[in-house]
């Protein structure tokens, strides 16, 4: 005798033959099948651990000035309240600890080296690489240097207006933008943009770069050139992160308001964090005769851009 067909719901479904029934359950049967083992059936599949962020290394420069340590660390504390969970270390290319070469030894896996520093100068194109280069352990990327960004240009307004800046500038009204300073060419083209960039900001007023080393003008020479120009309120905004002694240089030069160094500014933390990112989601292997130096490493074997070969900053 021919057993019954099972009756099937007949809400929306078109009566199956014989042949399409019997594909049916062989389908499901299947599919039941391939979660049996010899001892039960297969417990689902645990998804795949989160793959941790790459460590944010900030370099500083290194001073020997007491409050310029604690003014990093309260950046990278700012730094991290804005991205809860990323692992952020801190390392000096000289004069404080911990050394950047330190802080790369003990790390493993990977890393992205944001300098807390405002252009390419011989520190951001030669040292960092050298020193990624030096922890064969770690794979590692190098960001953009902090200048030039409007997010740069937005923390030397807040610490100008901090001063004392006024909000409505008169025309006989102008900045001198004081930075450390480099005999690499590419440094002063950053240092130029973040000029315009604040200028443009404070709506048009006049904005000099000055360099307290290595570099022309000193922050003396450019406001001089301000004052033959008709300008007789000028303030000084330095490109700082620290105090340090090239700080301390520039705003003593300053014949009206001077800016504090940039330390934990909000959008300087902002900035920390975006040159991260970038650094992260640019693929394309680390080249020096790009506008930025940041990329992909490995880096062993990399050589320095000629034009800033033997080009340094000083110590501060």
């Amino acid at each position: 005798m021919t057993a019954p067909i099972p009756h099937l719901p007949s809400a929306s479904y078109a009566p199956l033959g014989t042949g399409d029934l019997a594909a049916e359950i062989t389908a499901q049967l299947s599919s039941r099948l391939c979660q049996v083992r010899l001892r039960g059936f297969r417990p689902p599949e645990a998804p795949a651990p989160a793959r941790a962020a790459p460590t944010l290394v900030a370099v500083a420069h290194g001073s020997r000035d007491p409050r310029a340590l604690p003014t990093v660390r309260a950046l990278l504390d700012r730094v991290r309240a804005l991205r809860p969970g990323l692992a952020v270390r801190l390392g000096h290319i000289e004069l404080n600890r911990p050394l950047l070469t330190d802080t790369l030894a003990e790390l493993r896996g990977t890393a992205v080296l944001v300098p807390l520093l405002f252009g390419r100068g011989h520190h951001v194109t030669h040292d960092l690489p050298a020193a990624l280069a030096a922890a064969p352990q770690l794979s590692g990327r190098i960001a953009a240097p902090l200048g030039p960004h409007p997010l740069l240009a937005e923390a030397l307004h807040g610490r100008l207006r901090e001063a004392g800046f006024p909000e409505a500038p008169s025309p006989r009204t102008a900045v001198v933008l004081g930075a450390a300073g480099s005999r690499a060419p590419r440094s002063a083209q950053d240092t130029e943009r973040t000029a315009q960039l604040l200028s443009a900001r404070l709506g048009g007023t006049p904005v000099l770069p000055a360099y307290a080393s290595s570099a022309a003008p000193t922050v003396a020479d450019a406001v001089r050139t301000l004052t033959a120009r008709g300008h007789d309120r000028i303030a000084v905004a330095g490109c700082f992160t620290a105090p340090g002694r090239f700080a301390a240089q520039c705003a003593a030069a300053a014949p009206g308001p001077a800016a504090e160094p940039l330390g934990d500014h909000p959008a300087l933390a902002r900035l920390v964090l975006h040159r991260y990112d970038q650094a992260l989601h640019n693929d394309q292997v680390l080249r020096y005769d790009q506008a930025f130096p940041y990329g992909r490493a490995p880096l062993a074997g990399t050589g320095c851009d000629p034009e800033t070969a033997g080009a340094a900053t000083v110590a501060v």
